[in-house]
């Protein structure tokens, strides 16, 4: 089992990342016995890991949520229903709230712990890839506005994330390319080695090997975990993780989340975001056929479809949570694994890369 400890001051935690770790004994269910717990999962994954969960909870009083599975129910309601549950279950201060699902899930239990009684402690236990790579760690939690995705939430960070790999076994393939879309995002910001091995490594990971999926969620996990610990809050150099997102999150909320995973969004956003460095002569010519390339040999989409509206996409993006007294903050390259914030681009600029990433 690998580890990647989160140096945070007063809420360091430790991601414990392997296989077949979601049973009996694994140090990151560490819960005090006689405790409460509140288990929160979805009915996708709740009828194949929930039970193994509750036998690693010995001399525990565990209770569970099952909620509907997809983006559309991050919503109000879904967090209401699970703070009726919390009271229902009269927790108090020392309950511990699990989240076991994708990202969603991780997202709406964690608001809940955080809005709890003004917080009770959380561990998030991810089964999908992208909520192993990206959304589990760090400590953001939030749920969805109709006018734009996660504009209500808070930071709040888990006691423990734990990532069992196998869990990957019973993924949807489009489930676990929407995943690889957040590993190239950290590649391409920060890490051009990783980049690199996931061109040379694309065969393991698409068969699931588990050395190369557990390499490449620790590599993934470690480059998130630096920046969140340089800057927990997002007021500075951790924005860099939202490559490709303010476009990714304008699709989903204009498509109301029915029409792309995250991921797929992202691999979009993605493409936007490298042609609007190439247009502004930022970085190299070829980086987003390079990036498109690695993006589509995992099953993504690397265009906008034809009948959504540049402006639309354009007037969306304003109220991203990343916009900044009227600009707009954008993550650009400027060079393989060279990322860098951006609120210089006009409106004109980023029509024309949208425009440029539009299926003809």
């Amino acid at each position: 089992m690998q580890t990647v400890k989160v140096e945070l001051v007063p809420h360091s935690y430790m991601v414990f990342i392997g296989s077949g770790v979601l049973g009996t004994g694994n140090p990151a269910i560490n819960v005090s016995a006689g405790a409460t717990v509140l288990i929160v999962s979805n009915e996708t994954v709740a009828p194949l890991y929930l039970q193994a969960l509750t036998n690693s909870l010995t001399g525990t009083h565990v209770h569970s949520l099952v909620l509907p599975d997809g983006e559309h129910f991050k919503t109000t309601e879904s967090w209401s229903r699970i703070i009726d549950k919390l009271v229902d279950i009269r927790a108090t201060r020392d309950t511990t709230l699990i989240t076991l699902g994708g990202g969603v899930i991780g997202d709406l239990g964690g608001f809940a712990a955080a809005s709890y009684m003004r917080g009770i402690r959380f561990i998030q236990v991810p089964t999908t890839l992208l909520a192993q790579v990206d959304a589990s760690v760090g400590g953001k939690t939030g749920l969805n506005h109709v006018q734009g995705k996660n504009l209500v939430g808070a930071f709040h960070q888990p006691a423990a994330v734990l990532i069992d790999i196998e869990t990957l076994e019973t993924l949807p393939a489009r489930e676990f390319s929407a995943g690889m879309a957040e590993v190239v995002k950290i590649a391409a910001i920060r890490d051009v080695g990783l980049l690199e091995w996931l061109e040379q490594n694309r065969s393991g990971i698409d068969t699931r090997e588990p050395a190369a999926l557990t390499r490449m969620i620790e590599r993934s996990v470690t480059n998130k975990v630096a920046l969140v610990v340089e800057d927990e809050r997002e007021t500075g150099i951790r924005v860099l993780l939202n490559f490709g997102h303010s476009f990714a999150h304008a699709l989903e909320t204009l498509t109301e989340y029915k029409r792309f995973l995250h991921g797929e969004a992202v691999a979009i956003g993605i493409m936007v975001a490298s042609r609007l460095s190439e247009q502004r002569d930022l970085c190299e010519t070829g980086l987003s056929l390079r990036l498109g390339s690695l993006l589509q040999a995992f099953g993504l989409p690397i265009e906008i479809p034809g009948d959504l509206d540049a402006n639309e996409i354009l007037d969306l993006m304003q109220l991203d949570k990343k916009a900044v007294a009227g600009s707009l903050r954008l993550i650009l390259l400027t060079g393989p694994g060279q990322g860098i914030i951006d609120d210089s681009s006009s409106s004109t600029q980023i029509i024309a890369a949208i425009s440029a990433t539009q299926h003809r």
